[in-house]
């Protein structure tokens, strides 16, 4: 029970140490082949108030200086990841999120940073990444260098998406020192603590010992942010609750709030 590769996706816009930093820890610890990417894109020609348009020339420059700070990432990726751990990298320039969508496949777990904008050409888009790569999706928070792993809470409801992030967690959960499965719900009723019952049961005969929580409230993000800082949490597990609508993502409240907290490391799961 191991992430056997691990991906991490280094953004063209942020310091690539911390994450870094955070990927070779976690592939050390997993003992996994550890996967750097990298990419940025050009954007479209666009017409200006003045009817002008960027050319060509304009686009080239762009490319060149995008393959030139990948050239950088690509140096800082082998003078950070020590030979002892078997690395790998992939660089293009096209949009982010699609480059770490297709290279997915070849990765047990995606590692982003929190640090990123919202440039779609320069940034991943989170919840379009958590909720197309197929993968669990670690969220660093902002500027950690180290993922603890000492506490993890999993949030649960009895949905697929919650079922699939239990699964994908369980390397995780593995070297957990306590592990809390809390469901928030008004007014909780005998199939739900049978269902967070069942969680702790599965969990075990993956011998992960794991206690459970009934938090008495609204399936709100800030209360569930809450919790987790009661409770001293490294990370949070997480379905990814969301659907495309009109080639955009919507999400549910408490996944809504997870994308966008960057004070806490979450793994999301689609």
């Amino acid at each position: 029970m191991s992430y056997k590769s691990i991906a991490v996706n280094l953004a063209v816009d942020t310091a690539p140490d911390p994450i870094l930093k955070v990927a070779v820890d976690l592939a050390g610890r997993f003992g996994a082949r550890l996967i750097g990417l990298a990419a940025a894109d050009v954007p479209p020609l666009v017409t200006t108030g003045d009817g002008l348009v960027f050319e060509g020339e304009i686009m080239q420059i762009q490319r060149e200086e995008i393959e030139k700070r990948l050239g950088e990432l690509k140096s800082a990726f082998a003078r950070l990841v020590p030979a002892s751990i078997n690395s790998e990298w992939g660089q293009a320039v096209c949009g982010p999120t699609r480059f770490l969508t297709v290279s997915a496949r070849a990765a047990d777990l995606l590692i982003v940073g929190s640090e990123q904008k919202g440039n779609v050409y320069r940034a991943v888009d989170f919840g379009s990444l958590a909720l197309g790569a197929g993968r669990p999706v670690l969220v660093c928070a902002n500027n950690v260098e180290v993922v603890p792993i000492k506490a993890v809470l999993l949030a649960w409801k009895d949905t697929r998406e919650a079922r699939r992030a239990v699964s994908d967690a369980l390397p995780m959960m593995a070297k957990a020192d306590d592990v809390v499965v809390a469901n928030m719900d008004t007014d909780p009723d005998g199939s739900i603590r049978n269902s967070l019952d069942d969680v702790i049961a599965f969990l075990g005969v993956h011998g992960i010992k794991a206690r459970s929580e009934l938090i008495a409230a609204e399936g709100d993000g800030e209360q569930l942010l809450e919790f987790a800082r009661s409770i001293h949490a490294d990370v949070i597990v997480s379905g990814a609750y969301g659907h495309s609508r009109l080639r955009e993502w919507a999400f549910g409240g408490v996944t809504r709030t997870l994308l966008e907290d960057s004070g806490i490391n979450r793994l999301l799961s689609y």
